[in-house]
């Protein structure tokens, strides 16, 4: 009998590398098409009749609430069915709905299109973290990461200047409204949408590899029923479902459930209660209490997978520290158009070329050096690559700072400059540390995990704080310095993760085998 020998390659083929390339253009449009409503806002703001609360709810909540809940069932589809198809399908879907949006004549419909933006786009880390991380291996994965994540700097960066000077050409050639009654955003949300579609079949193209190649691991059984396995998923973690999947699992886990549920629903009443707009805490509400639900799933279903990512303080840290990152990050990102135009009195078009094409320049240019520096750092240090995110923490409020307090455009940009350089570094040393903290087969899960800390806790939270204080203070300066409050949280939590990673790495075999023997 002849006996499969499996043995970790030591460098990357070159249609890794192919791939990764293809995963590239991938993110850079599914930053297109989310970025594109910064450099929109103000139009979306007078024609709808919105407020800057609003449209950080448009650009944030709405988007971060859905992406991240419907991440992790499609996480888990990722770890059990054909990734390729999966992006294939998101991609597609992602883009008819950011065109959609270009179809909107009120808050409400622009708000539909945007969740529907965020389903779509839930699939696209979870499959492009498990390809890359078995079509690379662990020495490069890093940078791996780190190349597939420049993609949000080069697509948000491409939006802005794409969506100004199409606002521009569009409305000067047709002032009082183009075909259909579309105004300029309407016609920049159509140009970015469609040709992703076309994408979408590149991307069909792409060869799945074996799971765990990059390890030398012999590849796990495909799952018998994988979109079975989703739906299950889904029931999980969508409301009311949630509490039929509760109940299946006994008296005390539906008690668990509802009592979770009650005190998520008095903590919205109160915020309420206090003069919050509703609509932004009931979705924050809606997705912690679904994210809650589908732990106590997974904890009943999957203790390994449970024990090494929920239950594991080393990988709940790096998202911790990571995610309040983003939050200072997204509020940045969508509210530099908004106080150039409004604040320093520039064109949408002149802002959008300066801040996309800066933004995508030291995006790309710190994302990647970040990726590498992490590299090399855990060859010295086993958590080496938290220095990183420490950095990320640390520096950039500084450039912050002078960047909403400028009065001067140049001073302005090139402070952004110097924040997204030295901010943007973090990403794939935080992410490569997430998935060394779990095994192959649980890495589509480990990685919707992880866009939590980016959606609820960034993306959701902090251009919606900024949009709030802007509302209430009159200050869009101070909207955004607000959300630098936050740091000192991050920064506790990196070095929390910093102490704890070594060690919940080097165990993390004998974890899931304990906790399997628990079940």
């Amino acid at each position: 009998m002849t006996v499969e020998t499996h043995s970790a390659p030591a460098r990357a083929p070159a249609y890794a590398w192919y791939v990764l390339a293809i995963l590239f253009v991938v993110y850079m449009l599914n930053f297109i098409d989310r970025q594109i409503i910064s450099i929109l806002a103000e139009d979306i703001k007078r024609d709808l009749h919105l407020r800057d609360e609003d449209l950080g709810f448009l650009y944030g909540t709405a988007f971060g609430v859905f992406y991240s809940l419907f991440g992790i069932p499609l996480g888990r589809l990722a770890d059990n069915w054909h990734r390729v198809r999966l992006m294939t399908i998101g991609l597609a879907l992602w883009s008819a709905m950011t065109a959609l949006s270009g179809l909107a004549r009120n808050g409400g419909m622009l708000a539909g299109a945007r969740i529907g933006v965020g389903v779509g786009e839930a699939t696209a880390s979870p499959g492009a973290y498990s390809l890359i991380s078995d079509w690379f291996p662990r020495r490069l994965r890093a940078t791996a990461l780190a190349i597939y994540s420049a993609g949000l700097y080069v697509g948000g960066g491409l939006s802005l200047g794409i969506g100004g000077v199409i606002v521009k050409r569009w409305n000067a050639a047709y002032p009082h409204g183009g075909p259909w009654g579309l105004a300029g955003w309407q016609a920049a949300f159509l140009a970015v949408g469609l040709p992703g579609l076309l994408m979408a079949l590149v991307v069909a193209t792409l060869r799945e590899p074996a799971r765990g190649r990059s390890e030398g691991l012999p590849p796990p059984p495909a799952h018998p029923a994988p979109f079975r396995a989703f739906l299950s998923e889904l029931t999980t973690i969508v409301p009311p479902f949630t509490l039929i999947g509760a109940a299946q699992g006994g008296v005390r886990a539906l008690l668990n459930n509802i009592v979770g549920l009650a005190i998520i629903t008095a903590i919205v009443i109160g915020l309420h209660a206090l003069g919050e707009p509703l609509p932004q805490w009931i979705a924050i509400g809606f997705g912690c209490y679904a994210v809650f639900s589908w732990a106590s799933a997974l904890k009943r279903r999957d203790r390994p997978t449970f024990a090494l990512i929920i239950a594991n303080p080393a990988f709940i840290a790096t998202v911790i520290a990571y995610g309040l990152n983003t939050l200072v990050a997204y509020a940045i990102a969508f509210w530099a158009s908004p106080y150039a135009i409004r604040v320093l009195h520039e064109t949408p078009a002149n802002a959008g070329v300066a801040l996309g094409g800066f933004g995508a320049l030291s995006g790309f240019i710190g994302v990647t050096a970040g990726g590498i520096i992490a590299d090399r750092l855990r060859q010295r240090f086993a958590a080496g690559r938290l220095m990183v995110v420490l950095f990320g923490g640390l520096v950039p409020p500084v450039a912050v700072a002078i960047a909403f307090t400028a009065t001067n455009f140049t001073v302005f940009v090139g402070a952004i400059f110097a924040a997204q350089v030295l901010a943007s570094g973090a990403l794939g040393a935080a992410a490569a540390t997430t998935q060394d903290l779990v095994l192959p087969r649980m890495r589509g899960t480990a990685t919707a995990t992880f866009f939590i800390g980016t959606t609820l806790l960034g993306l959701a939270m902090g251009p919606y704080i900024a949009g709030r204080v802007s509302t209430l203070s009159g200050s869009l300066s101070i909207g955004v310095l607000s959300t630098l409050a936050v740091m000192p949280i991050g920064l506790a939590a990196a070095i929390i993760a910093y102490r704890l990673v070594p060690a919940a790495e080097a165990n993390r075999i004998a974890r899931a085998k304990a906790a399997g023997e628990q079940g």
